[in-house]
């Protein structure tokens, strides 16, 4: 049976009674969790019911019913004092505002609750209706006996009072009435009837529905005891359809297929008259069911609950159908039979009764009891038979009443059964002879439509004369009823979706599959292809839209659209059902067959050609505000059709489908789908969250059936097909259980049957097959995996489908969870007898994966636990066969619903441990468009890209960048810090007791080891915590996690390398400073012994000497004193000779050519010109990675640029060095090496040993010449004799004051404020600045990330709009780079309040150390001046570098007052601070940028150049974060002629995209193939470290489409060739255009 069918068998309710006695389906299924089931009390125990005197409605048993006329008077007298029946129950079940008020609406009973997950009916009435609702709506036949346990009750109590009242041999009616238990029960009919009365149409037809696919009884008259109006169920049962085969078919094995309401049957009526002492409706459900197939259409007193006394349900009138399967041996009447039954006595029920005899072929009335003038039966008019059946047995049959009414009403013996002392049986089969002797030659048959004019005419309302159920039945009339050739109808009415539509899809997916470009231009191709597209939605503009598309969509924004959409499906239906059933009938034939594959094609694209369904309405509406989009936007046309989206938003709040995946044209329309989706969002904002489940699996099994059963949802599915495509529905999920699921909504899929492995070769549809496996994979959060498990093909062909997209999900970051059902596995062991077939399955599993992922290039993957989380034990679910015997007869399994229902709750349980329950309706809108996208694709993992993936990406980038600059902020003050300990160690300001500077510098070293990996551990919890949140979408970036984990790494070792040589540097440049300052020292205190002696010879003379004579007598003692020093010029090392030995050592593993070149120059002759690189012969052509096609570059030229670039890196590095004014270390030509040798690998030419030699000959011969220079000044700055110089009027001044015996207190504070503190707070700021600015800088968004860098850079070139910045960007793109991250840094700080916050606040920061080293000098109480100072310089040893000459000369001669030189230090120190102030305000920023030791530019440019890597094809630099990453790809790729290539045979430049020409059937060669061809497709097995990802919108590379196109001639000129041949399309591309497609590229909101 197709899916189809199945769905329709669902919607009709189409199948027959089985054999399960509900008794007994009740004690094996827990009794708490049925919907009641409380069947009439027609029961044949005759004894226990005579003396039963029962209100009203005597007892729920039309065979048992007792008129007790004070009995009924005293419940009348009850009911006007109190409330009516009506209204009590109504009250107990929780239904009086549904009532009066609010309808029961499908969206409310479908959603999704706490009672969703339990079967528990707690201690409240008011949960009666919604478990009945709860099983009914998954189809589940003990919905009729739903009790609860009420709250004053035990549960052992109630069960036994039950059980004893059943069993009792003798009762009255006030031990019943009387009873609590009675009280706490409801009868099934009431809680029908209840409900019924307080549903919308819509929730009565699905309760009519599902009562008849249950088969129980359906109301035909529904009663309201209140108002005495009886209502033809008439809307609520057009909905079922029942097929069934009718003897004239047996012999064709044909079947007939009928909406129920239409179908023109004859009836037969059972009624009561007066008491009877038989059960009518157990009567009647035995002669409906054969031996072996027992099933309770209709509620009896014997089933569970039906013993109940009725309030409500008086009057109702049921009907069921007896539709035979053409099996004689099975079939109880061979014809098909309507049976109506209407509940209590006719007495009381005459409009009832006179409906069903006009409009029966036969009515049977059961009688205990006749009077004589019974008018009720003689004085109508009736059309129908009418047979009286009686109970001989009864005490109260009198012969005589009965031959006066049979004489008068012309009854023959035939027309009269008695029930005598025969068994039941022997009764039963009299009926049935009886019945079919009846419908042998029916005197009527008449449809229940044909019905509504007798009921109108009795004064009985019917259900569908509502206005807004004719406004919609009308609007749709008007639609369908002229509609007789459907083919021809779509043709002309709905033209947009047709052959245009299916131009387009191939226009679209052609346009990034390139299967026919052929060897023209893939650039001019695709903007033919674009003009096409555009034609063809030219064309669907150019038709006006139909009066029957604007009736539809006028239909549906009106307030009746549900009516009129159901009115639409049912018409459309029943007009398929007449047209299409042949051709359906020869497709079945022919499938048997699979050698009639061309047959089979033919009759299934007729099939799709001639089905019309409401989806087709919608799919026009879709297709027609997709051309609109391509009018203007001031056309009124245009604004006329906006509101379409929200329209349909609407209709899926209200529960209706939305069709996903246009099934007949296997395409998205995505920008409807987006733009209906966005609506929806704006309609449900802020409750917006959704969880989605998707079912799949091979046609015709079930799967819509499954579905619609577990949720209780009806897909739209054209009659007789299967579904196509993919359908979605909204399913809310009340408050009660959002904390759980964390959603607002449940979005549930159905979706298309994966055809057969021999229909699948008829249009090559495997592939559809794994497009819309992947797609809906990709949506899910749970994907439900569906098949028989006995079909071993059909598994094999599912698995290797879903195994496919289960793999590529899991590559692009997504892992729904999969559930496998297993239907048509019947055996209570099935769980524990397919443990082999579930191992089998995983193994199939693991073997498909293997297979999948060798396809797909992912062989990493292995086992299918690699691809997803599954456990073989509770990821598979066995399910019961659909239906309880034969159909149409047979009731849906019990088995089947309980089971469903099992699965149910675990599906909800698995999406509560979902990780993505952050997706909401917006970002499930994004997973359509890229996962739909990437399908397109033939390569799908290739072809992957998601703007929620990016911005994952693009959070984790920031985020590691944020880490990574705390680390290095961190390591470069720990740095400065190691630096100034240094610097001071061996002096009074040295911080610790280590004398031994090796030493020291170990203990440097373990301690930077520890603060590494101290930073190292905080950046990789930061990792994990930042993959262990719920938020931003993590698990899609999870495949990073790694690589992030290595660049931590990475850069751990590489701060650990540049730490150390840095503190390798300041600990030998100190080690070679410590020679010069024991002389210095040794020479001042020479100087100063000097000086003493002449101050103790001037005041022997005792005279008075002026400041001549003392300047006189000082100079001559100076000169006296330095000649007896002995100073011996300081040698300089030859730095040359250094460079040359770390040159050679760098090359000696290059070879002995390397060696020879090298001693062909000396070094000394090297760097004194401008490089210029001379080969071997005149004119060579590039060998770079991609030849062939492209043409010739003067290789000269493009090596040269390259030494350019070293050369200028390199200069920089020398230069800093140089601003240092340090002396040379060996480090810093290691440094520049480094740098050389990373560039030239990463060099887009292959570089020969004589360019290498010849390079890093020139750059080391300039720098060590300038490192020369370097050297010569530090040693000459640090000559003592210069140092002594530097000092003497320094030393002559003191000298004067001393012998004066002058107060130095305040000279000598100021002396150590300006000479020691000033320049050290200075030194200070500039070393702290560069982290500052960096600090600053990362604040503006253009430097949070590499992506937002590149959309930044760009902007701003287009913004600038001149060539020769596109030029340089292009050809010389660090360069570019490095001047425009300083443009932004000078930008930044122009004004000098940007910068002296900063300056300010490290000056603060200095001046309040120093205060604190004063007081705690003055504190600890020191004996001397000296070791005042000294305390002060220790402590602020580890923060400022105190120059040793300042502070050697500033001890010299001082005899300054301790107090009062603490006095005067604390007066002088405020200056500091304005001092320098208004010297940095002097400054200008670029000379302060030169003094900083953290150059922010360089900082900043290493941040944003990524890894410099660039495209082998276009070379634009990879967009990958992280220094670890293994693989590069860029965000937007350009023309390659923007590269300097061109045809080599037209010298045209190229404007073919690296996108397009890796899936054209191209080849490329180049030096890494040898020179040999290599197919495009293929290029990762050249480049594996090179991920080429498509332009997935189209028109992400309009930027640089814009740009070829604006200054083509331009860069034509600067590369030497001709202007390439623009695409048409290019140039319609304006500014805006090309700016917004920067914002598509890195996504930038």
């Amino acid at each position: 049976m197709e899916e189809n069918s199945g769905a329709d068998l669902r919607k009709a309710g189409t199948d027959a009674a089985g054999h399960v006695k509900t008794t007994e389906v009740d004690i094996r299924h827990e009794p708490v969790s049925r919907p009641e089931e409380t069947p009439e009390a027609e029961s044949g125990d005759f004894t226990s019911r005579k003396d039963e005197t029962l209100p009203k409605t005597t007892d729920t048993n039309d065979s048992a019913e007792v008129a007790d006329l004070q009995g009924n008077q005293n419940l009348e007298e009850d009911g006007q004092q109190q409330k009516t029946d009506l209204e009590s129950l109504l009250e107990d079940l929780g239904l009086k505002k549904q009532y009066h008020r609010e309808k029961l609406s499908l969206s409310k009973i479908l959603q999704i609750n706490e009672k969703t997950m339990t079967d528990d009916l707690g201690t409240c009435k008011s949960n009666v209706p919604l478990y009945f609702l709860k099983k009914l709506m998954m189809v589940n036949v003990t919905a009729r006996a739903v009790k609860y346990v009420a709250c004053d009750s035990e549960d052992s109590n109630i069960e036994t009072k039950c059980d004893d009242a059943s069993e009792s041999a003798d009762y009255n009616f006030e031990d019943l009435s009387d009873s609590q238990n009675d009280a706490e029960v409801f009868n099934p009919l009431d809680i029908i009837t209840a409900l019924f009365l307080c549903s919308d149409g819509f929730v009565q037809q699905e309760l009519a529905l599902k009562m008849s696919m249950c088969q129980f009884s359906v109301p035909l008259l529904l009663p309201n005891c209140d108002t005495k109006q009886s209502t033809l169920m008439l809307w609520a049962m057009r909905d079922i359809v029942k097929k069934y085969r009718p003897p004239d078919l047996s012999a064709s094995k044909g079947y007939k297929e009928e909406r129920i309401v239409l179908s023109e049957l004859p009836m037969i009526s059972f009624v009561r008259l007066g008491e009877c002492s038989l059960s009518k409706s157990e009567i009647l459900n035995k002669l409906l069911s054969n031996s072996q197939q027992y099933h309770d259409a209709f509620v009896h007193h014997n089933m569970e609950c039906g013993d109940r006394p009725r309030k409500i349900s008086d009057g109702l009138t049921e009907i069921t159908w007896y539709l035979p399967c053409g099996n004689k041996n099975m079939d109880i009447f061979s014809e098909p039979v309507a049976i109506a039954n209407l509940r209590g006595d006719i007495a009381s029920h005459e409009t009832q009764f006179s409906f069903l005899c006009q409009t029966s072929a036969a009515v049977f009335v059961f009688f205990d009891h006749l009077e004589p003038e019974c008018k009720l039966l003689t004085n109508k008019n009736h059309k129908a038979k009418i047979f009286l059946v009686g109970n001989q047995q009864s005490k109260s049959f009198n012969p005589d009443v009965l031959k006066k009414i049979a004489s008068a009403l012309k009854l023959t013996k035939h027309n009269i059964i008695w029930k005598k002392k025969t068994k039941d049986v022997d009764f039963v089969e009299c009926l049935r002879t009886t019945v079919n002797s009846i419908l042998t030659n029916p005197a009527m048959k008449m449809s229940i439509e044909q019905m509504a004019d007798i009921a109108n005419k009795l004064g009985i309302s019917i259900d569908e004369d509502s206005p807004e159920c004719q406004a919609g039945r009308k609007s749709a009339d008007a639609i369908t009823a002229v509609i007789e050739d459907t083919f021809k109808f779509k043709e002309k009415q709905l033209p947009l979706q047709g052959q245009i539509w299916k131009e387009l899809t191939f226009l679209e997916k052609e346009e990034v599959r390139l299967r026919k470009v052929g060897s023209e231009n893939i650039e001019i191709y695709k903007s033919n292809l674009k003009k096409k597209k555009e034609e063809q939605r030219r064309k669907q503009n150019s038709h006006s839209m139909s009066d029957f598309m604007s009736c539809f969509i006028s239909a549906i924004s009106s307030k009746e659209r549900g009516y009129f959409l159901k009115w639409m499906r049912m018409n459309l239906e029943n007009l398929s059902r007449q047209k299409l059933s042949s051709l359906r009938e020869l497709y079945k034939e022919k499938c048997k067959n699979s050698e009639n594959k061309n047959d089979i094609k033919e009759i299934d694209q007729q099939l799709s050609s001639s089905s019309l369904g409401v989806e087709h309405f919608f799919r026009e509406m879709g297709q027609i505000y997709e051309a609109s989009l391509y009018l203007p936007e001031t056309d009124l046309s245009r604004q006329q059709l906006q509101h379409l989206p929200r329209l349909c938003a609407q209709l899926l709040l209200d529960g209706f489908p939305l069709e996903l995946v246009d099934g007949d044209a296997s395409n998205i329309p995505l920008r409807w789908v987006s733009d209906v989706l966005s609506q929806l969002n704006d309609l449900v904002s802020p409750k917006n969250k959704i969880l989605v489940v998707t079912v799949l699996g091979v046609q015709s099994t079930g799967k819509s059936t499954l579905l619609n059963t577990m949720f209780g949802v009806q897909f739209a599915v054209s009659s007789g097909r299967c579904t196509r495509g993919a359908f979605m529905l909204l399913i809310k999920v009340s408050e009660d259980i959002k904390k759980d699921l964390n959603c607002d909504f449940m979005v549930i899929i159905d979706t298309e049957g994966l055809k057969s492995p021999e229909l699948a070769q008829l249009d090559n549809s495997h592939k559809h097959d794994n497009e819309l496996a992947t797609l809906v994979v990709g949506l899910s959060d749970v994907t439900i995996i569906n098949f028989a498990m006995e079909n071993s093909t059909e598994m094999k062909d599912i698995l290797q489908i879903v195994v496919h997209a289960f793999l590529r999900m899991k590559e692009v970051g997504k892992k729904p969870k999969c559930q496998f059902v297993h239907q048509n596995v019947s055996d209570v062991s099935a769980h524990e007898k397919n443990l082999r077939d579930r191992k089998l399955l995983l193994e199939q599993l693991n073997e498909m994966t293997q297979a999948a992922a060798k396809m797909e290039k992912k062989e990493e993957n292995k086992n299918f636990t690699d691809v997803m989380e599954y456990n073989p034990d509770t990821g598979n679910c066995y399910i019961p066969g659909l239906w309880n015997g034969n159909p149409p007869m047979a009731p849906v399994n019990v088995g089947y619903s309980e089971t469903v229902y099992e699965l149910k709750k675990n599906i909800i349980q698995l999406l509560g441990k979902c990780e993505s329950t952050s997706n909401n309706i917006l970002e499930f809108r994004e997973w359509i468009n890229s996962l739909w996208t990437a399908v397109k694709h033939e390569n799908f993992i290739f072809s992957f890209r998601n703007s929620l993936v990016a911005d994952a990406y693009m959070r984790l980038c920031t985020e590691y960048n944020k880490w990574e600059w705390e680390f290095k902020k961190v390591m470069y003050t720990w740095v400065t810090s190691a630096e100034t300990r240094i610097s001071n160690f061996a002096t009074i300001a040295a911080k610790t007791e280590i004398s031994n500077l090796r030493e020291y510098i170990t203990e440097l070293k373990s301690e930077a080891s520890t603060e590494l990996i101290k930073w190292e551990t905080i950046m990789l919890d930061n990792l994990n915590e930042y993959f262990e949140q719920t938020e931003g979408h993590v698990y899609l970036v999870e495949g990073y996690r790694e690589e992030f984990l290595n660049s931590i790494k990475s850069l751990r070792r590489q701060t650990e390398s540049s730490v150390f040589n840095q503190l390798t540097a300041a600990a030998d440049i100190k080690q070679g400073m410590e020679e010069l300052d024991k002389i210095t020292d040794t020479y001042i205190q020479k100087i100063e012994t000097a000086v003493c002696a002449l101050i103790g010879e001037c005041r022997k003379k005792k005279v008075k000497i002026t400041d001549r004579q003392l300047d006189e007598s000082f100079n001559k003692m100076w000169a006296e004193t330095l000649d007896t020093l002995p100073f011996s010029a300081q040698q300089t090392s030859n730095i040359f000779t250094s460079v040359s030995h770390q040159l050679q050592t760098n090359l000696s593993h290059k070879g002995s050519r390397a060696c020879e070149l090298l001693s062909e120059r000396s070094l000394q002759d090297c760097g004194l010109e401008p490089f210029t690189y001379k080969p071997k012969e005149q004119k060579e052509y590039i060998q770079s990675k991609l030849s062939g096609w492209i043409p010739w570059t003067d290789l000269v030229k493009t090596k040269q640029e390259i030494a350019e670039s070293i050369i200028s890196a390199c200069n920089d590095c020398v230069n800093d060095k140089i601003m240092r004014r340090t002396n040379y270390h060996d480090t810093y030509i290691q440094e520049i090496l480094h740098i050389i040798d990373e560039r030239l690998g990463k060099a887009d030419v292959d570089t020969d040993i004589e360019f290498e030699v010849s390079l890093k000959q020139h750059i080391c011969g300039f720098a060590a010449r300038k490192f020369q220079k370097m050297h010569e000044n530090f040693i000459q700055e640090n000559d003592p004799y210069r140092r002594l110089e530097k000092n003497k009027d320094k030393f002559c001044a003191d000298f004067k004051d001393v012998f004066n015996e002058r107060d130095q207190c305040q000279k000598k504070a100021e002396e150590f404020i300006n000479y020691c503190l000033k320049p050290a707070v200075e030194n200070f700021v500039y070393r702290s600045l560069g982290r500052d600015i960096v600090d600053k800088m990362l604040m503006r968004e253009e430097f949070s990330t590499w992506m937002s860098f590149q959309y930044y850079i760009l902007l701003n070139l287009i913004s600038k709009s001149k060539f020769e910045s596109f030029h340089s960007y292009i050809c010389f793109y660090k360069d570019y780079v490095k001047s425009w991250v300083s443009d932004r840094i000078k930008e930044s700080f122009s004004s000098d309040s940007a910068l002296c916050e900063f300056e300010d606040r490290h000056l603060q920061s200095c001046i309040d150390r120093i205060n604190a080293a004063i007081k705690k000098a003055k504190a600890e109480k020191t004996d001397s001046l000296k070791t005042f100072v000294e305390h002060i310089c220790n402590d602020l040893g580890d923060k400022l570098v105190i120059s040793r000459d300042a502070l050697d000369s500033f001890m010299v001669l001082n005899n300054a007052d301790q107090d009062q030189f603490a006095h005067w230090l604390n007066e002088c120190l405020g200056g500091i601070s304005e001092a320098l102030r208004n010297k940095f305000r002097d400054i200008t920023f670029e000379t302060k940028l030169t003094h900083l030791h953290v150059k922010p530019q360089n900082e900043l440019f290493n941040r944003v150049i990524g890894c410099s890597k660039q495209c082998p094809f276009c070379k634009i630099p990879c967009d990958a974060g992280g220094e670890a990453h293994t693989v590069h790809f860029a965000s937007l790729h350009r023309p390659q002629g923007l590269g300097q290539y061109r045809w080599d045979h037209s010298q045209t430049l190229s404007t073919d995209i690296c996108y397009s020409a890796v899936i054209r059937d191209m080849n490329f060669k180049c030096s890494v193939t040898n020179n040999e061809r290599h197919p495009y497709k293929y290029y990762r097995t050249i480049f594996p470290d090179w991920d080429i990802r498509p332009d997935v919108s189209l028109e992400a590379s309009d930027y640089w489409k814009y740009v070829m196109n604006k200054y083509n001639k331009e860069f034509a000129k600067a590369y030497n060739a001709l202007p390439a041949d623009i695409p048409d399309s290019w140039k319609k591309i304006t500014k805006q255009q090309a700016k917004e497609s920067l914002k598509e590229s890195f996504h930038i909101k």
